[in-house]
């Protein structure tokens, strides 16, 4: 990353950590400190020496106050601090007495199936109703959306699929944004009759320029009875002729804040209600009416959506509401999935026919996690111990398969599957037609396991280990060759490998979307459509179907 964007990025953070390291030290902060504080706002260690320098002017900047001119700076500026925090459970959520009612919300835009990437807000969310005996509302956030993300027609059905499969239980009825526009347009008339808001008809460059010059737009100076004649007019303007915007102050340290825009026109047709309007709310505009007007009590988001709540604010204000609580949560990065996990390119890729449909594994969608048989508990006491907390942090998506192990592992059969399997006849080995093994290696159940002098076993195991002695597991020694041989040796201190004798054609679907096949035991046969087993050596998978071809269709979980 160029310097000149490292210090334009990370600048107000020195100087705001500068500060409490300052307090902290009795007025004089140390530029070493400010730097370790910057790595929890992602600074990276390689792009040290860029930014040093800029830390270093921050830090003598804040020096050069007096510690009360300090004390009151940051206090002003104290929720753009990172606190580090120790994840120990959920922590409580902040002004809930004894008897209030908790209502909290789901608010999700509906481009696609829910993925295991944006689960973190939705369950916590989720969880914590549950935990106040509180109140939880599904919003669909189907505003118009871009042209690069839109609207999906069938996730309004894999939404609340998804949160059902979840046990996530919200109240009825479900909240449609597509259905409330004439709500906001009574509240956006209000904001303009209060004089907060105006109609603006720039052009984007020059409103740019305006920004970032904190200049005020000439739109900005007429008069309520005009702005309100121009709001008509936008119900029959074209697509960027003109906007409706909020009037913050020109000179805000942030100018993506300055003048944000509330409503635009758009000529595309919604998925949901087609064309009957023209004119649409941006979501922080919704938000603030429907937070208010649905009693929402506590929002918990990502800390992505900074800029979003701190327009909230504003909005209330203007109205003079009541704020809910908003809280803001690090963002979390899977690490292990393979790919960005992502709506925008799993709804491409569902559309050109690449991926199967929203259940393909590599959107890791719920539906997907479903069919590749995890258990729901799992996926929520993961999210349970990711906590509430402000730091991003990143997570191996090892730790989700291990809380899904502990669901599945005990009631999961097991079964020998081999890949590419490469046949090999035993010379004088017993008369063996069956053997018994166990179904669980905890449980006394057993089942009959079929042996006949031909034998599969992998063709990786089978050129790894010709001409050596091995154990074909929980049957006896045989020396792979062309002709393979029975040892009749009782030494069980060699290599272990899998078999099959009497088998089904097997493939299973794997979580980058390529198939593995192979032959499995034909005790297989007996599964129902959605058991989990356990492949042994191989992993856990879900049964899925039988294909046109006879063969066995499993979805791989985990390991």
């Amino acid at each position: 990353m160029e310097k000149e964007i490292l210090e334009a990025k990370f600048k107000e953070k020195a100087f705001v950590y500068g500060l409490k390291n300052a307090v902290e030290h009795k007025g004089q902060a140390k530029p070493g400190k400010v730097l370790n504080s910057l790595f929890e706002e992602g600074l990276e260690k390689q792009d040290i020496k860029k930014v040093m320098p800029m830390i270093k002017e921050q830090v003598k900047q804040v020096n050069s106050y007096s510690l009360e001119k300090q004390n009151k700076l940051l206090e002003e500026r104290s929720d753009e601090i990172q606190e580090r925090e120790v994840r120990e459970g959920l922590k409580e959520l902040p002004n809930v007495d004894e008897g209030d009612q908790v209502v909290l919300r789901l608010a999700p835009f509906p481009s696609g199936a829910l993925h295991i990437g944006n689960m973190k807000a939705y369950l916590l969310n989720a969880i914590y109703a549950e935990r106040y005996g509180g109140k939880l509302r599904l919003i669909i956030d189907d505003t118009i959306g871009s042209e690069q993300k839109p609207i999906v027609e069938e996730a309004y059905k894999l939404i609340p699929q998804g949160f059902k499969w979840l046990k996530v239980n919200y109240s009825s009825p479900i909240v449609y944004k597509s259905d409330r526009l004439k709500i906001y347009y009574r509240y956006a008339k209000k904001l303009i009759e209060k004089g907060n808001a105006y109609v603006c008809s720039c052009n984007q460059e020059k409103l740019k320029i305006n920004r970032e010059k904190g200049i005020e737009c000439g739109c900005r100076q007429y008069s309520i009875e005009k702005q309100l004649e121009r709001w008509k007019k936008m119900f029959k303007g074209k697509p960027g002729e003109y906007v409706l915007r909020i009037k913050t102050n020109m000179k805000d340290k942030d100018p993506a804040f300055r003048d944000r825009i509330l409503f635009r026109i758009s000529d595309r047709e919604h998925t949901r209600v087609g064309k009957k309007y023209d004119v649409w709310p941006l979501l922080e505009f919704s938000w603030a009416i429907d937070d208010h007007l649905l009693k929402i009590t506590h929002i918990i988001r990502g800390k992505d959506l900074k800029i979003e709540s701190r327009m909230e604010k504003f909005i209330w204000d203007c109205f003079g509401w009541e704020h809910p609580e908003i809280i803001h949560m690090g963002m979390v990065r899977l690490e292990g999935v393979g790919a960005k996990i992502s709506k925008s390119k799993a709804q491409k890729e569902v559309k050109s026919g690449k991926f199967i449909g929203w259940d393909d594994p590599r959107t890791w969608s719920i539906q997907s996690l479903k069919r590749r048989g995890f258990d729901p508990v799992a996926i929520r006491r993961f999210v349970k111990n990711l906590g509430l907390t402000k730091k991003d942090i990143v997570v191996p998506i090892d730790k989700l398969y291990a809380e899904n192990r502990k669901e599945i592992d005990n009631r999961a059969k097991r079964f020998s599957f081999v890949t590419k399997p490469k046949k090999t006849e035993i010379k004088d080995r017993p008369e063996i037609k069956k053997i018994n093994v166990r179904v669980h290696p905890e449980k006394k159940e057993e089942r009959e396991k079929k042996v006949s002098d031909k034998i599969f076993i992998s063709e990786e195991d089978y050129e790894k280990f010709t001409g050596k002695e091995i154990r074909l597991m929980e049957l006896f020694n045989v020396k792979l060759s062309e002709n393979t041989k029975f040892t009749g040796k009782e030494n069980k201190d060699i290599p272990k490998i899998q078999w099959v004798s009497d088998f089904e054609n097997t493939r299973i679907l794997m979580p980058d979307g390529k198939w593995v096949s192979g032959v499995a035991e034909k005790a297989i046969e007996n599964l129902k459509e959605g058991e989990v087993v356990q492949f042994k050596r191989f992993g856990f998978c879900m049964f899925d179907n039988i294909n046109e071809t006879g063969e066995y269709e499993f979805w791989f979980t985990h390991s």
